[in-house]
């Protein structure tokens, strides 16, 4: 069996592979793409693969955006850090998901399902992919909305639309309002970025999430990247890789 992984995260598709083999070694992983725009380019030249692990976030996009732009002619497991509504559209249309992190009796099942759907697999997943995608705008109610917060022995509720920066130093996770008050937060950026809307917020590198309201300008850096200004005070240099600038200016844009 050939299989194609889409997934951004290399100790992710490198778990991913590692399962795979233990649970059959015929299993051949054709490659292994990181980006929106190399799926695209890799559907458009290669032949189908017999079926494709697809994360949900790609380092320059929603891998829902390779469906627009190429007929994806192969069965697709979803594995994703998605628990809402998403993961209920996955399981009604049929097409399978794995929440992450992986665990081999999860994907042994994911395997077997698709094996006894196989025979019957002879249509494009467009229409399941359109299903889960309209369910996603659906979930995005399920954002969270605020952040109960402690500063000393008082706490405050901060609506999420009013923090304009989540970043990282000295190995705390901290947030900045627009009324430039600051907090620490009990969790990592990673959790982060699962419960904030992606349409407000933007993961601009590994130590900074920033809300769309905080942008006072933007500027072209070297080798391709991107300088981010702040209206608010902020210290931190805040950089976008040039992996990252195409799917920042289009989140700007959108």
């Amino acid at each position: 069996m050939k299989v194609l992984i889409i997934e951004d995260e290399k100790a992710a598709s490198d778990r991913m592979q590692r399962l795979l083999k233990t649970i059959d070694t015929d299993i051949e992983v054709l490659d292994v793409i990181d980006t929106v725009e190399g799926a695209i380019n890799w559907f458009a030249n290669n032949p189908a693969p017999d079926l494709v692990f697809m994360d949900i976030q790609l380092l320059d996009g929603l891998s829902f955006e390779i469906f627009q732009e190429v007929d994806v002619k192969a069965p697709v497991i979803f594995a994703t850090s998605f628990d809402n509504y998403a993961i209920q559209a996955f399981k009604v249309s049929g097409i399978d998901y794995i929440l992450k992190p992986v665990d081999i009796e999860e994907l042994k099942k994911s395997l077997s399902k698709f094996k006894l759907l196989r025979s019957s697999f002879n249509k494009t997943t467009q229409p399941q992919v359109d299903s889960l995608y309209d369910s996603m705008n659906v979930s995005r109610s399920q954002y969270k909305n605020r952040f109960l917060l402690k500063r000393g022995q008082s706490y405050a509720s901060v609506a999420t639309s009013d923090i304009y920066c989540f970043y990282i130093e000295n190995q705390i996770v901290s947030l900045i309002t627009s009324g430039k008050n600051l907090f620490s937060v009990d969790y990592n950026l990673d959790d982060l970025e699962q419960i904030l809307n992606p349409e407000m917020f933007f993961r601009a590198n590994r130590q900074c999430i920033l809300n769309i309201n905080s942008i006072a300008s933007v500027h072209n850096y070297f080798n391709g990247k991107l300088k981010v200004f702040l209206n608010i005070p902020f210290n931190n240099e805040i950089i976008i890789s040039r992996e990252k600038a195409s799917a920042f200016k289009n989140w700007l844009d959108s």
